[in-house]
């Protein structure tokens, strides 16, 4: 059992969670990735370790609440305990000194780039961060991004706040500058990260996405997250999460992870019915 320490509302549908995690605040570096479940009998879902504190034996796992489990691992509240989390798991991302380096964050992904963007600054790079999210009240970490970056630019696509539009028109202008950037690392839903992938190719900037697949139990055993790589077939948790942008089938995986559409909304709606005290046409 793993307790949390502390719970944030961060934004709408946006969780932050301290877990009492020793072990695994000791070894984590940036990239890993955990599988929790939250009870007995339920799924196991991979996220991010957004953060760690090695000296207080807690990591920070940020949280979208999109679907049943996800919904009720959010309802939960500090001085509650998860079943399971197990890690860390997947490879470390990697990190070198390129010199100029642009992070990419769509949606809940910024919260995956945060522990890899400050690797890259203590790395020594110079690193430029885009922060993109639909409205202004879906926009996280941008303070916390700001510390560990060089330049920091944020875009919504709704305009509500600093730039509107997408990551890609923020990412052309400083490509199309003199600032020199060597190398992109990219995370948010699939069709930011092809779009990211698909702007830097032309541009021949190496680039680094984190892809989110289907997953069922994170250590290659289950054969559910893997993905097409310059024409082979990869396992994300044992083989990522980070893969080379411009070599990955993203057409595939994104049908792919519709495979569970319609089952994912019977999670939902079961979720919704143990919350309220219903049941499908019955309520209490």
């Amino acid at each position: 059992m793993y307790a949390i320490i502390d719970k944030q509302v961060i934004a709408p549908t946006i969780t932050r969670f301290e877990i009492k995690a020793p072990f695994i605040a000791r070894k984590r570096k940036a990239g890993n990735f955990v599988m929790v479940r939250v009870e007995e009998g339920g799924e196991r879902i991979p996220l991010t370790i957004a953060d760690g504190n090695a000296k207080e034996g807690t990591i920070t796992l940020i949280v979208q609440a999109i679907g049943g489990t996800t919904k009720l691992l959010c309802s939960k509240n500090a001085g509650e305990m998860l079943l399971d989390v197990v890690g860390p798991l997947g490879n470390p991302t990697p990190i070198a000194n390129h010199g100029v380096v642009a992070c990419v964050g769509g949606g809940v992904g910024t919260a995956e780039l945060y522990p890899i963007a400050k690797a890259l600054a203590e790395a020594g790079n110079r690193v430029i961060t885009i922060i993109g999210a639909r409205s202004k009240d879906l926009v996280i970490l941008e303070s916390e991004m700001a510390a560990c970056s060089d330049e920091t630019f944020v875009t919504t696509d709704d305009g509500s706040y600093a730039r509107k539009g997408f990551v890609t028109d923020q990412l052309k202008d400083i490509l199309d500058s003199p600032r020199g950037v060597k190398a992109v690392y990219a995370i948010g839903p699939l069709p930011m990260m092809k779009a990211v992938s698909n702007l830097t190719r032309s541009y021949g900037v190496e680039t680094l996405v984190s892809l989110n697949t289907i997953m069922v139990d994170g250590t290659g055993m289950c054969g559910g997250c893997r993905v097409t790589v310059s024409g082979q077939m990869k396992f994300a948790c044992v083989d990522g999460p980070e893969f080379d942008g411009h070599a990955v089938d993203f057409d595939e995986l994104m049908m792919r992870n519709r495979t569970y559409v319609d089952m994912e909304k019977i999670s939902d709606e079961k979720h919704v019915c143990r919350l309220t005290g219903a049941t499908r046409g019955v309520t209490s």
